[in-house]
């Protein structure tokens, strides 16, 4: 029997505390929620690497320095509302779900929603709820939002989701430019978003958050 909680407590503490993440909360959902039950059955074994783990259709599970890291930048308090786009099998939204009063997730990939929803339940996450539908459109009749993330990386934000988010809200994003990955959170002050960098990361772009490519010869 492989001992999963050993090797939950072994990642936080080779991955998550020496990331400069101290939050009480964050490290207490991270020691709590199980990983290897949002990961596909055959990659349960390298559930606790620090990596990001292929969940399949291209998409991936964040390592976990990089969703602690963000969460950390973010600073989900108990009475807020989040937005979790791409929340694949469902472990950032188990994850969040201990640290505000309510997760809206969004998964367009109809299997991965599913098992998402499915896990989360069977976990007794019952502050979460799993739409499925284009991750750029985001859930607008359940928002606005305190919080929105991003579980992967994007070159552009449509404005239609930014809308999403209430005045002095944040959102949490990982920026691809190139090869390299800019973690950075904007804050939205009288309409517009005010984005801060955060950290380096590196992630697959999400489906809909790639900037349009001019045509050249």
């Amino acid at each position: 029997m492989t001992d999963y909680s050993s090797r939950r407590v072994m990642m936080v503490d080779t991955q998550v505390r020496p990331s400069d993440v101290t939050k009480f909360p964050i490290i207490a959902a991270m020691l709590h929620v199980p990983r290897e039950v949002y990961v596909p059955a055959a990659k349960r074994e390298a559930a606790y690497a620090g990596h990001n783990v292929e969940i399949g259709h291209g998409r991936v599970m964040l390592e976990p320095r990089t969703l602690a890291k963000l969460l950390d930048a973010l600073d989900i308090q108990p009475d807020e509302m989040v937005l979790d786009l791409g929340c694949g099998l469902g472990y950032s939204t188990a994850v969040i779900a201990r640290l505000a009063e309510a997760v809206v997730a969004v998964e367009e990939d109809e299997g991965l929603a599913a098992e998402a929803q499915r896990t989360l339940s069977q976990e007794g996450v019952d502050n979460a709820a799993v739409i499925t539908g284009p991750l750029a459109a985001g859930a607008a009749k359940h928002g606005p939002y305190d919080v929105i993330t991003l579980q992967g990386a994007a070159e552009t934000i449509p404005e239609a989701l930014l809308a999403q988010l209430k005045e002095g809200g944040r959102i949490g994003c990982l920026f691809m430019e190139g090869a390299l990955g800019v973690v950075r959170v904007g804050y939205k002050i009288d309409r517009r978003i005010s984005w801060r960098f955060a950290f380096n990361a590196a992630a697959p772009v999400l489906p809909g958050f790639a900037a349009t490519r001019g045509f050249q010869l």
